[in-house]
């Protein structure tokens, strides 16, 4: 790919939190990149078909967040498998013959960022929550967990859609009901999928000698779970982690190089952070 002018961008509803513009800015610095873009862009559903039509060549790639990475399959070219495995794109290419082929970075993100901390294979996890992000996490943990995953989750309504998505993924999947809750924090691996808030009831019932915690949220950061979590000296995987891993495999996909700079991105994320 050439070192022409080249924009890319993150579109969502709502937009203005997003950190994804501070981390690709940062790859492109780092990698002399001086005339690439990424901006922003607040965009529904009903919005996306629009934006879409009016690229032009000189889009190299978008970054998808809620609620797009469903809505935008039906106008892609092509999904990757693990795109297709969750039925969630956050990663749209523009390839050079106009093409826009679409992949999920979150997935093998969470799978790096548990790695990076060790974490390469775990008996046993807990997945607590059963929203849009525990379906990647459930896929995410397909490739490290070797044995049973337990989803806590509020409803059977969700409780059905999480064993649908173990069965799709060829995970095996249990359900238990969210009073149950605490009895999550005992697993080797526990991944908190849930809104900011949700979990803060639950950081009494940390365990005196807990493993590793995987909290997806990364503002306001630490959560009362992660923060409880580390003071008993658990090991703590962060919502920031996830989303420089997963941005770095975008910047290698959408500017064709590799390594993408994993630790300035992570420095600008965590400067921008500290800044709001």
């Amino acid at each position: 790919m050439s070192a022409q002018a080249r924009r890319a961008a993150v579109l969502g509803s709502p937009i203005a939190h997003s950190l994804s513009p501070v981390l690709h800015r940062a790859a492109y610095r780092e990698l002399g990149l001086g005339d690439w873009s990424y901006d922003r862009f607040e965009i529904d559903e009903a919005g996306l078909p629009e934006f879409l039509g009016q690229l032009g060549p000189e889009w190299a790639g978008l970054s998808l967040t809620m609620p797009l990475k469903r809505a935008v399959i039906p106008l892609l070219d092509e999904i990757s498998e693990t795109a297709a495995s969750v039925e969630a794109v956050n990663t749209v290419v523009c390839a050079d013959d106009g093409r826009r082929v679409g992949d999920n970075t979150d997935i093998p993100g969470m799978v790096a960022a548990l790695r990076e901390r060790g974490i390469e294979q775990v008996e046993s996890a807990a997945i607590l929550g059963a929203g849009a992000t525990a379906s990647s996490a459930l896929a995410a943990l397909a490739r490290v967990c070797t044995g049973e995953i337990v989803a806590y989750v509020r409803s059977e309504a969700r409780a059905a859609e999480m064993r649908q998505w173990g069965e799709r993924l060829g995970v095996e999947v249990r359900t238990a009901d969210w009073a149950d809750a605490e009895r999550a924090l005992h697993a080797p691996l526990v991944v908190a999928t849930t809104p900011a808030g949700t979990t803060d009831a639950l950081s009494r019932a940390v365990p005196e000698r807990p493993a590793t915690l995987f909290d997806v949220l990364y503002d306001p950061w630490p959560t009362a779970l992660a923060a409880r979590w580390s003071a008993y000296g658990g090991a703590v995987v962060s919502g920031l982690d996830l989303l420089v891993h997963q941005a770095v495999l975008q910047v290698e996909q959408m500017t064709g190089r590799s390594p993408a700079p994993l630790d300035a991105m992570r420095k600008a994320g965590e400067r921008a952070l500290a800044e709001r």
